[in-house]
């Protein structure tokens, strides 16, 4: 297990109005985990690596998940949503055909951290109506498992359904702290026909034998891995901090130019010319 582990660490990027995130998918190290686009980690106490924000800006093609683990912003969208996220708290948005959002920073003080993973959808979705979900705190349910902490974002566990289901990519994905020396091992179920990856935040992870430091991706499984009974997962002196994603591949091109994602080179030309003349939502 721990030979064939895949370690892709963060990259340094600013994105929005100058936005300094960690980078993981979505670089030449890993262009895409299917049905997975790329994932963005932010986290900082400088106000000048947040405080721009991301102001109106255009999607098309894919899912944006947003999790705040610690800071307040606010999301505005051309479908006339208004979220509020704060600490704990989750976004889901479908862009589908089309959506221009902003997602920009309610504090000038203190702590900005989370994630934005981007899901890719299938052929039949992509002009599909847009949607959009908040998903407040409270309603992520947590599960302790042994020496286990386990938010439940999507997908179920232990008979424990999450907060969201989607049912095209069927997502898992979990915020897990363990304990001091603990340990958890993740079931086939959760890796079967999947792409899964996990995402050390803080702490000291192991996999199997293989160590996870902070702002690193570990790929678990893809579409061809062989089958495996479970995978380990221990902590060592400090808790270990990290995300959990999976999902089933949705097997397709994937043409991608920005915040535009589609199966054709003339299905992008397209939304390039639909967003310049304002035909998005």
């Amino acid at each position: 297990m721990s030979a064939s582990l895949r370690l892709v660490p963060s990259q340094r990027l600013s994105e929005g109005a100058g936005v300094t995130v960690h980078r993981t998918l979505g670089t030449p190290t890993l262009r895409t985990l299917d049905p997975f686009l790329m994932l963005d980690h932010f986290n900082s106490t400088n106000p000048g690596d947040y405080i721009a924000g991301f102001p109106d800006h255009p999607h098309r093609g894919f899912v944006t998940f947003t999790y705040l683990l610690e800071g307040h912003m606010l999301h505005r969208d051309s479908m006339g949503h208004e979220g509020d996220l704060v600490t704990g708290g989750a976004q889901w948005m479908k862009a589908a055909r089309g959506v221009i959002h902003s997602e920009m920073p309610q504090q000038t003080q203190g702590r900005m951290s989370g994630f934005q993973l981007w899901i890719n959808l299938p052929a039949r979705e992509k002009m599909s109506d847009p949607e959009y979900r908040e998903i407040l705190p409270g309603e992520i349910p947590v599960i302790r498992h042994e020496n286990a902490e386990i938010r439940l974002l999507a997908g179920s566990w232990a008979g424990q359904e999450g907060a969201l289901t989607d049912p095209l990519t069927h997502l898992l994905y979990a915020d897990i702290t363990l304990s001091p020396q603990g340990s958890l091992s993740l079931p086939s179920r959760l890796f079967a026909g999947r792409s899964a990856f996990l995402y050390g935040i803080e702490g000291s992870l192991r996999v199997s034998k293989t160590e996870i430091p902070p702002e690193t991706l570990a790929v678990l499984s893809s579409p061809n891995s062989p089958a495996t009974l479970e995978i380990p997962l221990s902590s060592g002196s400090l808790p270990a901090h990290f995300i959990l994603v999976s999902g089933r591949p949705i097997g397709e091109p994937v043409v991608a130019y920005g915040p535009f994602v589609m199966n054709t080179r003339e299905e992008i030309e397209r939304a390039i010319d639909d967003y310049r003349n304002n035909r998005f939502v």
